[in-house]
């Protein structure tokens, strides 16, 4: 296998059938030592979580293949923290779609001066470019377009997407007494098809959850959402 990317929180090689495998780390992004989904740079590193994602990540993606929404999952292996997925193209060099049910995190430092931390959203659908240099800066539909990066259709079925599979999420956490504030997931067009899918990973790294109160911990919610 090749080296092709090496990620912040996974690595990426390519297989000689054509496949990928992601390896998963123990890294995930935070600043100052605190997990933040949402942050473009590796805050911490926990002992586990490479594995603890993977096998979240596996939970969820099934859960979203049987549900008829397309992805690049194909399956994975436990035992050495990685997952085979079907080539797909980014969107221009990478976009993030963040999903939002409350008002926490970067939407409350932006906004805060118009609500209230916590407070409820409608399923709120936000999109940034992937790019550290400018700190993942926030772009429109119309922006997108413009720069060809995807066309509005594109965009729509985007945020259609992004929403039926919050929703699923959103539901398995709520069967454990949980509640989904945030997610941010990723996109790309399935090789050859151009089918957009969902790519990358669906794990405690990059969602916000909470229980009562009390957010809770990427290990933790692996534990409480894969427990008999």
């Amino acid at each position: 296998m090749e080296l092709i990317y090496r990620g912040k929180t996974k690595d990426v090689y390519e297989r000689e059938d054509g496949f990928y495998l992601l390896k998963f780390k123990d890294d995930v992004t935070g600043t100052d030592g605190v997990f933040d989904p949402g942050a473009n740079t590796v805050g911490l590193s926990i002992e586990g979580a490479g594995r603890a994602g993977l096998k979240l990540t596996q939970f969820f993606f099934e859960k979203i293949n049987a549900a008829g929404i397309p992805t690049h999952f194909v399956d994975a292996s436990l035992e050495n923290s990685t997952m085979t997925v079907k080539p797909a193209r980014m969107f221009g060099e990478g976009v993030e779609v963040i999903l939002r049910y409350r008002a926490v995190g970067s939407f409350y430092r932006r906004y805060g001066r118009y609500c209230r931390e916590g407070e409820k959203l409608d399923a709120y659908v936000e999109v940034t470019l992937k790019d550290d240099e400018r700190n993942d800066p926030l772009i429109t539909a119309e922006g997108l377009e413009l720069l060809g990066i995807m066309n509005q259709n594109e965009y729509q079925e985007l945020k259609d997407l992004t929403r039926k599979i919050g929703a699923i999420v959103k539901q398995e956490l709520s069967r454990k007494g949980l509640d989904l504030y945030d997610i941010k997931l990723e996109f790309g067009r399935l090789d050859p098809s151009g089918e957009i899918a969902l790519i990358d990973e669906i794990s405690g790294g990059n969602m916000r959850a909470f229980q009562g109160d009390q957010q809770v911990p990427p290990l933790e919610l692996e534990q409480i959402m894969l427990q008999d």
